[in-house]
């Protein structure tokens, strides 16, 4: 979402500092790759990692690593012997990946799976404390479903970019799949009397959602 240049600097000024590994990663991505504004950076990690504290869970479902910025804010909440398993479709990002779970010495609390989401999940046999959605947009739907029952009660579901640019409110084009995937996923949660919801506008919208 549109924000004061001015305003956003102070609130970058005023939260915890990103740290050397986060900075880098971020440098790093943007040098790299394409579209790297889907990664997370600077306030919505720290977002992500107050939340992983507050609700402390024992296992975190990512769908949608990109190059990893998500997972290595998630992972700080984690109980001591809990796991982070996060999944990207992209094969070519792996061994990037990788180097930076090493070198944040996260990589023994991380499984990483490379695929389909809907395909990993169904044979991923745990119960999540916290799921994040960062995925394909006509998916988003889907991966809710397929992850709804491994979603612990009184669990959470989080699920980034739900305002889409501010598209969610204009005249969506009919090949507009994307768009049409998140309208889709906001109104069936909005609908769904198994959760609660709440919508923060966070950079493209962050919704997050409690298993009743």
């Amino acid at each position: 979402m549109n924000i004061n240049k001015e305003l956003e600097k102070y609130i970058l000024e005023h939260i915890e500092p990103e740290g050397e590994i986060l900075k880098e990663l971020n440098r790093k991505t943007y040098l790299k790759f394409l579209n790297p504004r889907m990664l997370s950076g600077h306030l919505q990690g720290k977002v992500l990692k107050m939340l992983s504290k507050m609700i402390c869970p024992e296992n975190i479902l990512e769908i949608g690593t990109y190059t990893g910025y998500s997972a290595i804010c998630l992972v700080q909440g984690l109980k001591t012997k809990g796991k982070l398993h996060t999944i990207e479709i992209n094969d070519e990002l792996e061994d990037f990946i990788k180097s930076y779970f090493k070198k944040a010495k996260v990589s023994e609390k991380i499984i990483l799976h490379i695929g389909d989401a809907l395909k990993i999940i169904p044979s991923i046999d745990k119960l999540f404390d916290m799921v994040f959605i960062d995925g394909y947009k006509e998916q988003y739907l889907d991966y809710y479903n397929c992850v709804f029952e491994k979603v612990k009660k009184g669990g959470f579901i989080i699920a980034d970019n739900v305002l889409w640019d501010g598209k969610v409110i204009e005249k969506v084009n009919d090949n507009d799949v994307q768009t049409k995937g998140i309208l889709a996923f906001n109104d069936f949660v909005h609908n769904d009397n198994r959760v609660e919801n709440v919508i923060f506008p966070i950079r493209d919208g962050f919704m997050i959602l409690k298993k009743k």
